[in-house]
């Protein structure tokens, strides 16, 4: 008999989730559940139970740091309205779970510990998968690669794996420069939530300390700028510039994601601060001969929009993968184009026909197919006054495309576009720039931004990417300077499909800082969690026939598809 406190709950849960019919089931709800760690630390976990469900759905282990009551209970609770059996369990040191939280490092062993103890209990359905988004994700692929390997029999069978990635250090540092807004942003977020009360509440608010804290040079005392401590783990971050460092290297399960052979589902968004990594994950599953299934939306990190339809993409995939029922989707990918606002059903991402296409940087400002004469485009990049980011991906709610057109009349902004197009020009992949530039300080970024020129002036962010040179993190994949000293530097952007309608124009912008999205480069070359000194750089960008260029990924749709 539903209680009265489970029909409130569920008209609350019907309200915040819009666009998710709740399944049948009542829920039943078992609260702070012990499950015993290896070196003897316990961890507490709510469990949420389907009244009345016949069991032939798996049971469902989330694993996190950042609470199991309030959104993300509901999120669990609405797995459950459907049949499924949900774990819901909290990181080492986090929300009552004993022990001192630091990110990443205690996930495999726990998440192997709790895999294990799950199956051991009464109420196991006899099946299990996993589901999280973000660090919940982290959590997933720090167990699914070992535990197939060489405990299958305990492994999970199926898992869901939403705005995620198996190496938090690749996005920490990003091709060498530190994501700033992220890295501190997280850590300050995490730090409020071990206060808890009315540090929690205060996250509701705008953060001028945290803004202020951006700016503050070294970055190794950005921590204690905004919470008047250090954060051990923080620290060991900026005290990090090498991927190729034990510390990052033992927390990344990159290398085990082809070990991965069970059903998977992949949720991602074109805005979202994981995409260029999820995307390759999914390519080294297909590669691996076990293709995910993949939605793309557009999505940012933390956009609402994403909830309902992720949330009804994972109800179909487990219902088809444990009980067989079948499911609406007509195609193994379902990729939203920006641009031409739909949704498009696709064999394979990226789709076939998609054929690189290059666009040669032209002097002073164009930009076209054809090949460009010799000549010099020069911007002077102040880390006093940094350049600053205009959108992008990032934790905040709010990352859709934002207009440049202001931006891009700024003196340390290098802007190229072509011709009006005659033709729709549709981009499907990962754009990558070959920048040659010549730096007048020992370390520089070059930070490279696509955007779509509306005939109303607007340049609207299409993608970007950055990548740092001369600094200790990168110093062992720098390109060598030429006799002139000048650089030719790879730049990957993050992927897009994305329509330009006839009418607009293609956009490029060339820059050395996109403030605080990522950490300013002092300029120096010194490690960067003591660099305190800045040097201006004048920048110089190259012009010729082989010289600066934009190769786009672009998609000759056939008719059927």
């Amino acid at each position: 008999m539903t209680t009265l406190r489970q029909r409130i709950t569920r008209t609350l849960d019907a309200r915040s989730r819009r666009g998710v019919t709740l399944g049948p089931y009542d829920v039943a709800v078992d609260r702070d559940l012990r499950t015993r760690m290896d070196d003897g630390v316990d961890l507490l976990s709510d469990l949420y139970r389907p009244v009345g469900a016949d069991g032939s759905l798996p049971t469902i282990v989330v694993r996190g740091p950042y609470g199991r009551r309030g959104l993300l209970g509901g999120a669990a609770r609405a797995l459950a309205y459907e049949g499924l059996t949900v774990l819901f369990q909290s990181s080492r040191g986090t929300w009552g779970s004993q022990g001192v939280f630091t990110p990443q490092i205690d996930e495999q062993r726990d998440g192997i510990a709790t895999m294990r103890w799950v199956r051991q209990q009464p109420w196991f359905t006899g099946h299990l998968a996993t589901f999280g988004e973000s660090y919940m994700g982290y959590t997933q692929w720090a167990v699914l690669g070992r535990m197939l390997r060489e405990d299958p029999e305990n492994a999970p069978e199926a898992a869901v794996l939403q705005i995620t990635m198996p190496d938090f250090g690749a996005i920490s540092w990003d091709n060498g420069a530190l994501s700033l807004r992220n890295a501190l942003g997280w850590s300050r977020m995490m730090d409020r939530m071990a206060k808890g009360g009315l540090a929690i509440l205060g996250m509701m608010l705008p953060d001028p300390k945290l803004e202020k804290a951006f700016d503050v040079l070294p970055l190794s005392a950005g921590d204690s700028a905004v919470t008047g401590h250090p954060i051990h783990w923080y620290q060991d971050w900026v005290r990090h510039e090498r991927l190729t460092d034990e510390y990052w290297t033992a927390q990344s399960h990159t290398a085990s994601v082809p070990d991965v052979r069970i059903p998977i589902l992949m949720v991602t968004g074109w805005y979202d601060i994981f995409l260029p990594w999820q995307l390759r994950n999914y390519a080294a599953l297909v590669e691996a001969g076990n293709p995910p299934r993949l939605t793309v939306g557009p999505w940012g990190h933390t956009s609402p929009g994403k909830a309902a339809p992720a949330h009804n993409d994972t109800v179909a995939f487990l219902k088809e993968t444990f009980t067989g029922a079948p499911s609406e989707r007509v195609a193994p990918v379902r990729a939203f184009q920006t641009g031409a606002e739909q949704w498009h059903d696709l064999a394979v991402w990226p789709p076939t026909g998609a054929a690189a296409q290059e666009w040669q940087l032209h002097s002073p400002g164009g930009l076209s197919t054809d090949a460009a004469a010799p000549g010099i485009t020069p911007y002077t990049y102040d880390p006093d006054h940094p350049t600053p980011a205009v959108g992008g991906p990032s934790l905040l709610p709010k990352t859709a495309p934002l207009d440049n057109a202001a931006h891009e009349k700024r003196t340390d902004v290098a802007v190229f576009r072509s011709e009006v197009l005659t033709a729709p020009l549709d981009v499907a992949g990962e754009p990558v720039a070959q920048i040659r530039i010549r730096s007048s300080a020992p370390s520089f970024d070059v930070f490279v931004r696509l955007t779509d020129v509306h005939p109303d002036g607007r340049s609207m962010t299409v993608c970007d990417g950055i990548r740092r040179v001369g600094s200790i993190g990168t110093v062992e994949s720098d390109p060598e300077p030429d006799a002139d000293g000048f650089r030719l530097v790879d730049v990957s952007l993050w992927p897009t499909f994305h329509r330009f309608a006839p009418g607009h124009r293609v956009g490029v912008q060339v820059s050395s800082g996109v403030h605080p999205r990522y950490a300013r480069n002092p300029g120096t070359g010194e490690a960067a969690f003591e660099a305190a000194s800045t040097l201006v750089a004048h920048q110089q960008i190259a012009h010729g026939p082989d010289a600066s260029r934009i190769v786009l990924p672009v998609w000759d749709r056939k008719p059927e598809e």
